[in-house]
Formats: C-alpha cells, sequence, structure tokens
C-alpha cells in the first residue's frame, strides 16, 4: 500500500490503538515464537552488556514471561527485575521478578535512577511518543548504566516473501503489505529501528552501538505469520485491504509448508548514560 495514503479521515484524530492486542488469545502465540525467533538474539546481548548477579533490571513491555525470566535467571537472588506492560496479563505474577502495570509514556519512570540495566523489544515501534519513552527509560538508569532498544524496520525489508516466485508469494507480499498499512495507520513508525542509533544519542546516552538480526524461513516465521494475521483478519477485512478467500489461502498455504517466510530486521541498538562506567562493560561480538 502506498505510504501517501492518509492516516486519518480528515479533522479526525489518528487511531493510536495498539493493533496487536495483548488481550487477544493470538498475542500469547505471538510471544511464543518471537521468543523463538529474538530471545537468543536479546540474550546476546545482555552477556555482551556483562549483565550479572546482583543487577538490577527493568523490562519495559515485556509482553510475554520469556526475558524477564532470562534476566531473573542472570541476575540472581541478589539482583532484582521489573517486568512492565500496559496489559501484563501474560506475565507471572509468582514469577521471579516484579510485575507492575505501566505505560512508560504517561506514567512516571519507576525507582529513577537506579537500574543497571532497561531493555525494551518490539515496543516503542508502536508508540506515538517515542523521544517521551526513552527519556522515561533513561531517567531510570543509573549513572553507567545501560539502555538496550530492539525494534524492527519493516520499511527496510518489508517482504514476506524475498523470492516471489508465484501467486502464493505475490499474495504473501500483498498481505504483508496490508498488515504494514494498518500498522502505519495505527501510528507506528515503519522505519524507526534504522533511527535507534540517533534516538538513544539524542536522548543523552554515550557509547552507543548497533546491530541487526534477520531471521529467514522457519517453522517460527510460520507459526508468527499465522498468528499474526488470524489476530487482525478483522481490521483487514474492515478496512477493505484483504477478503476472505485471500486471507484463508494464504493460511493454508502456510500450513501447507509452501513458503519461505521472513521478518523485517530487528535493529538492536545500546547505549550508556553518562557517569561512573558499569561494573562491567560490554564485550565485542569477537569474543563472544
Amino acid at each position: 500500500m502506498s505510504s501517501s495514503q492518509p492516516l486519518a479521515a480528515p479533522g479526525s484524530e489518528p487511531d493510536h490503538r495498539y493493533l496487536l492486542d495483548n488481550a487477544r488469545v493470538e498475542a500469547g502465540e505471538r510471544f511464543t515464537w518471537l521468543a523463538e525467533l529474538f530471545d537468543g538474539v536479546t540474550r546476546g546481548h545482555f552477556d555482551r552488556l556483562g549483565v550479572k548477579a546482583g543487577w538490577r533490571c527493568w523490562e519495559v513491555g515485556a509482553g510475554g514471561p520469556s526475558i524477564p525470566e532470562a534476566l531473573a535467571t542472570a541476575v540472581g537472588p541478589t539482583g532484582y527485575v521489573l517486568a512492565t506492560d500496559i496489559n501484563p496479563a501474560w506475565l507471572d505474577p509468582h514469577g521471579r521478578y516484579e510485575v507492575l502495570r505501566h505505560d512508560v509514556v504517561g506514567d512516571p519512570p519507576p525507582q529513577p535512577g537506579t537500574f543497571d540495566l532497561v531493555h525494551a523489544r518490539l515496543v516503542l515501534v508502536h508508540v506515538p511518543d517515542r523521544a517521551r519513552a526513552l527519556a522515561t527509560m533513561v531517567a531510570a538508569l543509573r549513572p553507567g548504566g545501560w539502555l538496550l532498544v530492539e525494534d524492527a524496520d519493516t520499511e527496510l525489508q518489508p517482504l514476506a516473501c524475498l523470492d516471489e516466485v508465484g501467486p502464493a508469494q505475490q499474495r504473501a507480499n500483498r498481505l504483508r503489505r496490508a498488515v504494514r498499512e494498518l500498522l502505519t495507520r495505527r501510528g507506528a513508525d515503519l522505519r524507526y529501528g534504522r533511527t535507534l542509533p540517533q534516538a538513544l544519542r539524542t536522548a543523552g546516552l554515550v557509547d552507543v552501538t548497533a546491530a541487526g538480526c534477520f531471521p529467514v524461513g522457519g517453522v517460527a516465521c510460520d507459526r508468527l505469520e499465522t498468528a499474526t494475521v488470524r489476530m487482525v483478519r478483522a481490521e483487514l477485512l474492515a478496512a477493505g485491504l484483504a477478503d476472505d478467500a485471500e486471507i484463508d489461502a494464504h493460511l493454508a498455504a502456510v500450513d501447507a509448508g509452501e513458503l519461505d517466510l521472513t521478518l523485517a530486521p530487528l535493529i538492536s541498538a545500546w547505549g550508556r548514560r553518562p557517569g561512573q562506567p558499569a561494573a562491567s562493560g560490554p564485550r565485542s561480538a569477537a569474543g563472544r
């Protein structure tokens, strides 16, 4: 779909409701497959930044439990992990981390100036006031603490199927464009990933570095696609961006394993709040 299409009718307010709502049952499926695809990448960055026993960590917009649990394991009983979300329904209130309902844009930073690490993955791309959210996270860091933000850049690689060899692949790419259009209408910035290094420097961080991850094919990509399309099906139909027959045919092709589906690159960027250096600085990728 063309990016020149209006986001809202003239005189109306943009619709900033989160398209991929945690309240939907498919959200749990998406968290499972996102964890399968990206948790290894995220944990690698935790290792690079030196996360260890005793650290205090804030997981922003946690969604599912996998990353809070990984952080709790890394920091041990002497550390502390806070997991927040505007809807924390998928988090374990009895886990080894504290759960708090929190809006990173509308609420003040919890325990400001105390965290060794603040992390958000696939959160800010959906937040209308991203600069304010970043400021809230930076304010939560202690001097020398690290902020790690990971977000997709869908404009950098917009296709569902890189090799558009037939009608099924063409249909998959049409539906991916339709989902991107829905996200844009809801206020998502589909170019946000590439802006992260500059955004972190603008927020006052130093020692800013970034890396990218690009999953191509496999069961996790297929299952994530199925859960996402089912989740937004009603919105696609209501907006006239797809019809039932097209969606059904696409889901059948995915279930039959006929497509090599891929995702947008995940851009990970990290930086340090100026002040006393963190106890263990980042290790280079070559040293991992």
